[in-house]
């Protein structure tokens, strides 16, 4: 500052201190109820709040630009202070204390040692550390920090897991409630018996666990790949124990937080949206539950039971597990001979418990195996890191429980077995070993059987399906018309663009849905084999399950599991039937077909677009759970793709997206305007296309916009609902649809908000914009031109109707 007077050095050196200390505590500065401090950045700030409707005040860290105020740390959760002269000071020894107006204290922090020049300062990460005033780097020279007390919010660069030397435990516990911060009755931590794992309990009960790492991630993680977001980190060693995240674009806010229901989940703030937008959540289905099954069971939410005993194991208790009762689990068919056993590969499973297991490093799979088989009391090895080819020896004992499938995990576990169990599997090799000896001294005989073979195998699949693409089982003919009475009219149960649906019922008593390509089918033999190739690749709870197909002669059909309760539409625009439907089967059915179409559209092995979605294609089985149905126009998008363009619009008017409508454009968001249209439809029993009313017209979009204008949403609802309904659930649905149905489609949310925002009743929703083709029609119009009609044509759209 040479040259300068003295004045403007003085005035500048104030400045250059007081900004220093706008995100710092010192002994001579403390924090008083209404002060707070911000971090360099301007990301995070701590000070005094009352959370939800309390008047309690508490002392807490939240970001600074997010609004509505989202609390990432609290000090003082068990002891909240009741008026606003709360003071947050530090001692000269480098201890912070939070006094009441009586000076007294209700919270400190436990510096490990004392300091002489003490200082507390809010870091851009999120945390709070306490070091000495002349250290450089605060974190690495701290006595305290914040990140070692987590509330309910793990921030990138937290830990969860155990300090072996100090004692020191990280671990996460949910509020109690939105207006007490204080700790529920849920902890997420790491248990370090055995291999680590995280577990989430209720009080001292385990809930839910995510399995133990494989190098990459969590066997039992929702998502194990890698991604462009986030990395993650497992660390052990002589000191510690400890999982922890880093996010790779530092200006992404990011939190991942445990409910107060003991749900675990990942968000991240959108800024265009001004909204939390739900990146993946941990549990979401019966199989997350611990050790549902019990031991030596597997668990698939896809199947019903999802519970079924492992191969060479069966029900402990017959009588208790056919009563759905799985939790005495099952018991070894053979009884094991130790070193005579052998080892049953499974593989695209979330591996067992691990507190009762050993680990090794260094040693390779199969030094594990041999580890294994010569102790009496090891049930199952696997290796401990499946990354280059797999390395390191993860050994079981005892019964191995909490196995579940999931088709994403690339680790093997290979379990204990009596080796009589494998040995029907030999005695197969060794009859097609003597097949094909025997084959080649009858040549002559086996090439006219392979002849006919061939040829009706020709006829059977045609040219246009490979059994490689379908993954399916054939269905044989004459089985199928035996079922359906030879194709009777008594039997159908449905028409559509397709065909004929008829129910049929096979020898063994198996209820069936077969869907019968029609010759003069507006759809074909791409249609049909779009659907086998997309569905046979698809599981999920809601989504029709396809038992095989029929491909002989000129015949094409689909055999599906059979709806009892037939389709949606059958139900809500029926008036004799609607009232058969209350308000909780239908907001179920909401959040069935949400789920559903969000594993399509995220967790899936392929991203699909339905591009037909309409509530005729929602089945209900016997429980009234939805089931999203008919895959024939449905598309793949691969890679990095995000949406697709084509010249052929094919589908149903009332339900397709203007931009795909018009322009023949497809995305994800094509599908959220169809959902957004059966929402609607949903909560108040009419058709979006068939809609009148006497004051306008508008179709049921524009109807539902005017109300919620108005402030007379409700009126929308289907009169029939009004014994039964929940309000903030109907006028939540009816805000997700109005969003879903958004005119430009970067406005209409993602699958995830819509499942997210439907499941939460706490959330503040954003405004829906002007939904897409609700202008008025011609008042003259009849009825039945704006019923629904399949489109097909070269993007030439001007009149939005039926030809």
């Amino acid at each position: 500052m040479k040259g300068l007077p003295l004045f403007v050095c003085s005035q500048l050196l104030f400045i250059l201190l007081t900004s220093a200390a706008l995100d710092t505590i010192t002994r001579d500065k403390p924090i008083r109820d209404g002060d707070t401090i911000v971090s360099a950045g301007g990301v995070y700030e701590l000070g005094f709040f009352s959370p939800g409707n309390s008047k309690n005040r508490y002392v807490g860290i939240w970001y600074k630009k997010i609004s509505p105020r989202t609390v990432v740390w609290v000090a003082n959760r068990n002891i909240p202070l009741n008026d606003t002269s709360g003071m947050l000071t530090l001692k000269p020894s480098g201890t912070l204390v939070l006094v009441n107006s009586s000076n007294a204290s209700i919270w400190s922090s436990n510096s490990s040692r004392s300091l002489k020049n003490p200082k507390a300062r809010l870091l851009d990460s999120g945390n709070l550390v306490v070091s000495g005033r002349n250290d450089r780097d605060v974190e690495i020279n701290l006595v305290w920090q914040s990140f070692d007390y987590p509330g309910n919010t793990l921030l990138p660069g937290m830990k969860l897991g155990r300090n072996l030397v100090t004692g020191m435990n990280w671990y996460r516990s949910p509020w109690k409630s939105a207006d007490d911060p204080a700790p529920g009755e849920y902890a997420d931590f790491l248990d370090s018996h055995g291999y680590p794992q995280l577990f989430v309990l209720k009080n001292s009960s385990i809930v839910y666990s995510v399995g133990p790492w494989n190098g990459i991630a969590f066997s039992g993680s929702p998502n194990s790949k890698p991604n462009m977001y986030y990395t993650f980190e497992f660390v052990i060693n002589q000191q510690e124990i400890y999982y922890k995240y880093e996010i790779k674009n530092a200006s992404l806010p990011t939190r991942v937080v445990i409910d107060a229901d003991g749900v675990v989940e990942h968000l991240t703030w959108i800024e265009r949206s001004q909204s939390w937008f739900l990146y993946l959540t941990a549990q979401f289905g019966n199989c997350d539950r611990f050790a549902l099954c019990g031991p030596y069971a597997s668990c698939n939410i896809n199947n019903s039971p999802p519970c079924d005993c492992l191969r060479g194991f069966e029900p402990r208790y017959p009588n208790q597990w056919y009563a759905a009762d799985w939790s005495s689990g099952c018991v070894r068919r053979t009884s094991l001979a130790c070193n005579q056993d052998d080892f049953l590969k499974l593989t695209g499973i979330k591996m067992p418990d691990s507190r009762h297991s050993w680990y090794n490093q260094s040693m390779n799979l199969e030094e594990c195996k041999k580890m294994c088989l010569t102790d009496c009391n090891c049930t199952a090895y696997s290796n401990l890191d499946v990354r280059n080819g797999g390395s390191g020896c993860l050994l079981w004992f005892g019964e191995l429980i909490d196995i579940r499938e999931l088709s994403h995990n690339e680790q093997d576990l290979f379990v204990r077995v009596a080796a009589s169990e494998l040995d029907r599997k030999r005695r197969r090799k060794r009859s097609t070993l003597i097949a094909v000896i025997s084959a080649v001294l009858a040549t002559f005989i086996l090439s006219v059987l392979a002849w006919f073979s061939f040829q009706r195998r020709k006829r059977r699949t045609g040219s246009e399906v490979s059994n490689e693409e379908m993954e399916l089982p054939l269905f044989d003919l004459v089985a199928v018309t035996s079922a359906t009475n030879n194709f009777s009219s008594a039997n159908v149960i449905g028409e559509g663009g397709f065909g004929p649906v008829y129910k049929g019922i096979l020898p063994n008593g198996q209820e069936i849905a077969v869907k019968r390509l029609s010759k003069y089918s507006g759809q074909g033999v791409q249609e049909l084999k779009n659907e086998i190739v997309l569905i046979s690749k698809l599981q999920h709870r809601n989504l029709v399950k396809l038992l095989g197909c029929c491909l002989e002669g000129e015949e094409r059909m689909l055999i599906y599991e059979f709806m009892p309760n037939t389709s949606l539409d059958y139900f809500i625009f029926d008036p004799s039937r609607n009232p058969s439907l209350p308000w909780k089967n239908r907001f179920e059915i909401a959040m069935g077909i949400s789920r559903g179409l969000l594993y399509l559209h995220q967790d899936s092995r392929l991203r699909i677009i339905h591009r037909d979605l309409k509530t005729s294609n929602i089945l209900l089985d016997s429980g009234m759970n939805a089931k999203i149905s008919d895959f024939g126009l449905a598309k793949i998008l691969g890679g990095d793709q995000v949406e697709g363009k084509t010249k052929r619009v094919i589908g149903t008017y009332g339900y397709m997206s203007p931009e795909y409508a018009v322009d023949g454009k497809y995305s994800v968001k094509s599908d959220v305007f169809s959902i957004g249209v059966i929402i609607l439809e949903i909560v108040s029993g009419r058709r979006n296309r068939r809609f009148r009313h006497l004051e306008h017209h508008h179709n049921l979009l524009g109807h539902a916009w005017l109300l919620w204008n108005e402030g007379k949403a409700l009126e929308l609802m289907d009169e029939c609902l009004e014994e039964s309904f929940s309000e903030s659930q109907v006028l939540r649905c009816i805000q997700v649809g109005l969003l879903c149905v958004q005119k430009l489609p970067e406005d209409r949310p993602t699958m995830a908000s819509v499942v997210f925002w439907l499941g939460n009743e706490d959330l503040v929703l954003p405004q829906p914009k002007q939904p897409g083709f609700f202008v008025e029609r011609n008042s003259m119009e009849s009825t039945e031109s704006a019923d629904e009609g399949c489109l097909s044509n070269n993007v030439s759209l001007t009149v939005l109707e039926p030809r």
